[in-house]
């Protein structure tokens, strides 16, 4: 694997025809209602692709993800809702409930500069703070992933209790312009997606050039012994916390571009039973591996709602029963389904081939003389 990654011809080559059939093939193969689903997904695997570094790289569990998504998701929603208000406007939803105006933490984000920068900003803030927060105190493993989860539910729960500011449980939706362009017109929504599938790129370069620099070495001997690395003089709290500022921006930006594309975002997006479902697209992806987030992710996510249509309440126990599956017999995930089937088949050969002939006695050799 690290040698596929350090090659220089694979990786490129790789590229393109990502590229080509995200730019090329899809948009002449598929539907705008297909194509805006494939949108979506595409933000899921921009989160998995963080997951990916902080979990496979790192051993960071991190089960709240859906809390930089949701972050992201909520920055992009709140300008898009100040913009179909207009200058000065009052969003339509807090106009039904609330007769006391935009409160005062909404008013930055009718700015876009300001909203793209919070999109990047505040999510790094938070992750960094709470990493090394944990971090330094050495938390790790399953408590980490509970921190995590726990983060998860309390964001959530916050969303719900504030009805005025965020929409409750129903979430912010009806949107109608993206930045000055009509979210209605079917040339800006293929543009969206042509956005999400270059940003989706430009993350996944990101990974790999973290992945074969000296700091990925540093992140995985981190994973494998932490206390080593603080032994040769490197601090694994900054280490980490740098993997996991990486991974919380990635979940924002996929969240911020989930808004126009989806139409919706409320705390059902956000909360623990999404944050799990990231991490088993990735699990199943395999955690380790460049594309196996991605892939585990957009195949997780089309399979949920390709099966949610004919049978919506045995879905989460397919996704459990996969879960479980793959983390019992195959750790590494579908990427290491060629290296697990090259071990059986060589293992079968052994027993097939014939035993090995015995040597013949030696016989001692006269020597001369006596």
């Amino acid at each position: 694997m690290k040698r596929i990654l350090e090659s220089r011809w694979v990786v490129l080559g790789g590229f393109v025809v990502g590229a080509v059939l995200l730019f090329v093939v899809a948009p002449a193969l598929l539907s705008s209602f297909r194509l805006g689903l494939l949108g979506k997904y595409l933000c899921y695997a921009m989160v998995a692709v963080g997951i990916g570094l902080a979990w496979g790289r790192g051993g960071m569990l991190t089960m709240g993800q859906g809390v930089f998504f949701g972050l992201g998701a909520y920055m992009m929603a709140m300008h898009l809702k100040l913009g179909d208000a207009g200058p000065g406007g009052v969003p339509d939803f807090m106009a039904l409930i609330s007769s006391n105006g935009v409160p005062g933490w909404w008013e930055p984000f009718r700015s876009p500069a300001f909203t793209l920068v919070a999109i990047v900003l505040l999510p790094a803030l938070v992750a960094g703070l709470l990493g090394l927060a944990t971090f330094r105190r050495r938390i790790r493993g399953a408590y980490f992933a509970i921190l995590s989860q726990a983060l998860a539910a309390a964001f959530a729960i916050l969303l719900i209790g504030n009805p005025t500011g965020t929409g409750g449980s129903t979430g912010l939706n009806g949107f109608k312009g993206f930045l000055g362009f009509s979210l209605n017109d079917p040339v800006n929504r293929r543009l969206l997606f042509f956005i999400a599938a270059g940003a989706l790129l430009v993350m996944v370069a990101v990974a790999r050039q973290l992945m074969v620099s000296r700091y990925g070495e540093l992140l995985v001997a981190c994973r494998d012994s932490e206390e080593r690395v603080r032994f040769l003089g490197y601090d694994p709290a900054l280490v980490k916390t740098f993997a996991y500022v990486t991974a919380a921006v990635m979940a924002s930006v996929g969240g911020a571009l989930f808004v126009p594309i989806v139409g919706i975002v409320s705390p059902n997006d956000v909360g623990i039973v999404p944050s799990i479902g990231l991490l088993i697209g990735v699990a199943i992806g395999g955690r380790t591996t460049l594309l196996g987030p991605v892939l585990g992710a957009i195949a997780v996510a089309w399979a949920g709602t390709t099966l949610s249509e004919s049978i919506p309440s045995g879905w989460t126990y397919i996704q459990g029963l996969m879960f479980m599956l793959v983390i019992a017999f195959l750790p590494g995930g579908l990427a290491s389904l060629g290296g697990v089937v090259g071990d059986l088949r060589d293992r079968f050969d052994r027993r097939r081939r014939p035993p090995a002939p015995a040597a013949a006695p030696r016989v001692p050799v006269p020597t001369g003389g006596s």
